[in-house]
């Protein structure tokens, strides 16, 4: 694929930025106003279980422990700085192959969309639990998904690219 340019590019980085933001935002809200903390919805032949889980750390909750101050270093500044070079790198690198690009655009909103709730509610609610057999997941979210496409899609790319930089 090749470079997104002009209008079109910013167009493409906004609407994905705000799509992911957007679903992740409403999907938590539904999730805090329906159900309660101790609740399990089961669906898909118990596959699929929907749950409200708080996280006041990050990954599996990795840091839900440490000091207060060091916790917002850690989870809330850093985080931001690094989405703040990222919406930068997005809008100002103009080179970035268009696939690349929606990948860290998906990246950059699911990050959008966690560090709104650890700013404004103290931690990222978490919902989706998924279970079949072999595979299992922690329990995630929204933007957790957001995040895991665009790192896929950037990782796909670079694999096209390379292969086929290597083929010619």
């Amino acid at each position: 694929m090749s470079k997104l340019s002009g209008v079109i590019r910013t167009v493409v980085i906004i609407a994905i930025l705000i799509s992911s933001i957007s679903c992740d935002q409403i999907t938590k809200s539904i999730v805090r106003s329906q159900v309660s903390s101790d609740e399990q919805i089961s669906m898909f032949n118990n596959s699929v279980t929907l749950m409200r889980v708080e996280n006041s750390g990050a990954f599996l909750s990795l840091g839900h422990a440490l000091p207060s101050l060091v916790k917002q270093a850690i989870l809330i500044l850093i985080p931001v700085l690094v989405l703040l070079a990222g919406i930068y790198f997005v809008f100002n690198r103009k080179d970035i192959q268009s696939t690349t690009l929606i990948g860290i655009c998906f990246v950059l909103g699911g990050g959008i969309g966690n560090i709104y709730d650890r700013i404004i509610y103290g931690s990222v609610t978490d919902f989706l639990h998924i279970n079949f057999g072999l595979f299992e997941t922690g329990i995630f979210n929204l933007a957790d998904v957001s995040i895991m496409v665009g790192i896929f899609i950037v990782i796909f790319d670079t694999y096209r690219t390379k292969t086929l930089v290597e083929s010619n």
